[in-house]
């Protein structure tokens, strides 16, 4: 009977031996499954990074661009602005040049002359509001960006290329220059 027995545990070892080697096989290929899985997942993660690092640059870019258009327009509507304004007051000003030729003049009428001093200071003061300043051209030494001369003359108290008269003011609107002083200019 021990031979017997001997026989089954022998026929038994090679029937487990068997079986572990059929399902080593199957142990193998679900790990393998499992990496590939793995591998698969981790490059599906990788393209998904590098597709966000892109979407994330491309909004950045965007974002520039739309700061720098609004800057520009805004810039541009300003400049718009300024230049429209300037234009109305270089139309305006030929007025205030004659409304202040016309109170040199005398005026038998008093409240007529009040009434014209009075319009003539809302119209300063109209461009005070809109930043307009008057400039200063006589006794100053010429400036070509901001005085036209149109004579020179000799013999005056004044040094030599030097406002000595001044034909017609000047007007600035801030800091750009909106009329020239038209002036005459002192020569030694």
């Amino acid at each position: 009977m021990t031979e017997q027995i001997k026989e089954e545990i022998l026929e038994e070892n090679e029937a487990a031996e068997e079986m572990n080697k059929q399902e080593a096989p199957a142990e193998t290929t679900e790990e393998d499954d499992e990496v590939s899985e793995y591998n698969d997942t981790a490059a599906q993660i990788d393209d998904l990074e590098e597709k966000l690092e892109e979407a994330n640059e491309k909004y950045v870019r965007l974002f520039a661009e739309y700061d720098n258009f609004r800057k520009r327009t805004a810039r541009e509507k300003s400049d718009t602005y300024a230049n429209a304004s300037a234009k109305c007051i270089e139309e305006l000003l030929p007025v205030v040049d004659s409304y202040e030729r016309s109170l040199e003049f005398e005026c038998a009428d008093e409240n007529f002359k009040n009434g014209m001093i009075m319009i003539f200071n809302q119209l300063k003061e109209f461009l005070t509001k809109m930043n307009v300043t008057e400039i200063e051209a006589l006794g100053a030494e010429f400036d070509p960006n901001f005085h036209n001369a149109i004579q020179q003359m000799p013999d005056t108290d004044y040094a030599d290329n030097h406002v000595c008269a001044v034909f017609q003011k000047g007007y600035m609107m801030g800091d750009k220059l909106i009329r020239p002083a038209m002036v005459a200019v002192a020569k030694d």
